[in-house]
């Protein structure tokens, strides 16, 4: 082996390993702050979801519900959540959410989860839109979409032309 021949060998094994460390810079790696907010998060759906079954057990929704807010204040960091939730245009909606999660805290969980379930759909209705478009791009999701009945709804939600 000449020694070109070597320069060649490695810079095609260094041009691969840079490809590989290209493709995995889409999938950046998260910080401990968003990792602890990942988990308070799960951990708020749980108990939401939990305390649902359990016949709207107070306690677990109310855990949930604070669960839920601190793990989303982890993620997306404390100054990014309140221009989230009281932007002028979505105060009605964040009134209906920050209301229902109180509620729930005094003790009124079937109305105090009505009201946070519309908070949440009127806060997050600018994101099904782009919801909807990538579950129409997985193979058995996106067949299921197109069916007659469901197809209908789904085109309604994905013509959303409301703001973020």
């Amino acid at each position: 082996m000449c020694p070109s021949e070597g320069y060649i060998i490695n810079y095609n094994l260094n041009k691969r390993v840079a490809k590989m460390n290209a493709s995995w810079t889409l999938f950046r790696k998260m910080s401990t702050r968003e990792e602890i907010g990942m988990g308070l998060t799960g951990f708020g759906v749980f108990f939401l979801f939990f305390g649902m079954i359990l016949f709207f057990d107070k306690a677990l929704l109310a855990i949930g519900n604070i669960l839920f807010v601190a793990g989303l204040s982890f993620v997306i960091g404390l100054e990014r959540t309140f221009r989230f939730f009281f932007q002028k245009h979505k105060m009605k909606a964040t009134s209906f959410f920050l209301g229902g999660v109180f509620v729930v805290l005094i003790g009124w969980p079937i109305i105090g989860v009505l009201l946070e379930i519309y908070g949440f759909f009127l806060l997050f209705r600018g994101f099904f839109p782009v919801a909807v478009g990538f579950i129409r791009r997985i193979p058995v999701l996106g067949s299921i979409l197109n069916l007659p009945f469901i197809s209908a709804y789904a085109d309604k939600v994905g013509e959303s032309n409301t703001m973020v």
